[in-house]
């Protein structure tokens, strides 16, 4: 999902530390290694399929498929089908289709989900994380709930982590690479990078309706929620342009 805004621009977060060192952001760490194991153990990063007596292509592509439709949101499933399925969309945030899926939500994740850890601290954090992408993809599924393309990935999840560090973080400063402009490094505001990525998706959201492909719309929903998060969890006394929670004294 997000592994699409990763092809069109590499992106790097900063906010002035004044020499402190931050906290080491373990969540936002074990998160990415967690989803990096999932898929690694997975079919889709098609390591293990000789091992698992997958080797040829058809059979490859059954188990992916099989693998998918277990741990990931079908939205016709999950509103119809057996209790189970009530589960998968906390599984399916830890489930990715392909490698630049992966590399993609996980370049994501990294530049964003430590400043954003730092000011919320680690246990609100993963929580925020966790219902932000449960939230995005249930959203998704109540306004397709005869569709049965399968959702799987994290995108929902930073996609709250992007709209919590647009609020919190407005003034902080991304370094941006764009291919047309021959990778070179730009440096941009926070608020412009997101807020123009932001828009892309909701057009895109428009535009895609049911058809297969990226869940734009589990973005917006991940991205409005997690602003709406931040914005009625700690105000406006509480916005800092740095990475580090604001001085207590």
């Amino acid at each position: 999902m997000l592994g699409k805004a990763g092809k069109a621009a590499g992106t790097a977060a900063h906010g002035g530390h004044d020499g402190i060192r931050p906290p080491v952001p373990l969540v936002t760490y074990a998160l990415i290694g967690a989803c990096c194991a999932v898929f690694l153990l997975g079919p889709a990063a098609e390591l293990t399929a000789p091992l698992a007596g997958h080797g040829s292509g058809s059979n490859l592509l059954a188990a992916q498929t099989a693998y998918f439709e277990r741990w990931g949101v079908v939205p016709e499933k999950l509103w119809h089908g057996p209790p189970a399925e009530l589960i998968t969309p906390l599984t399916a945030l830890f489930v990715h289709g392909n490698w630049l899926h992966l590399l993609g939500n996980m370049l994501f994740l990294y530049v964003f989900g430590a400043m954003a850890e730092n000011r919320m601290g680690r246990g609100p954090f993963v929580l925020f994380y966790l219902a932000a992408g449960v939230l995005a993809l249930l959203g998704y599924a109540a306004a397709h709930a005869a569709s049965d393309r399968t959702l799987v990935g994290a995108s929902g999840a930073i996609s709250g982590v992007l709209g919590a560090f647009l609020y919190l973080f407005p003034r902080a400063r991304v370094t941006s690479l764009f291919p047309f402009l021959f990778f070179l490094p730009l440096r941009f505001p926070a608020w412009a990078v997101l807020l123009f990525w932001f828009a892309l998706q909701w057009v895109a959201a428009r535009a895609a309706g049911d058809r297969p492909g990226v869940a734009y719309l589990a973005h917006v929903v991940g991205f409005a929620l997690g602003f709406l998060y931040a914005w009625a969890r700690y105000g406006r006394a509480t916005r800092v342009k740095a990475g580090l929670p604001p001085d207590p004294r």
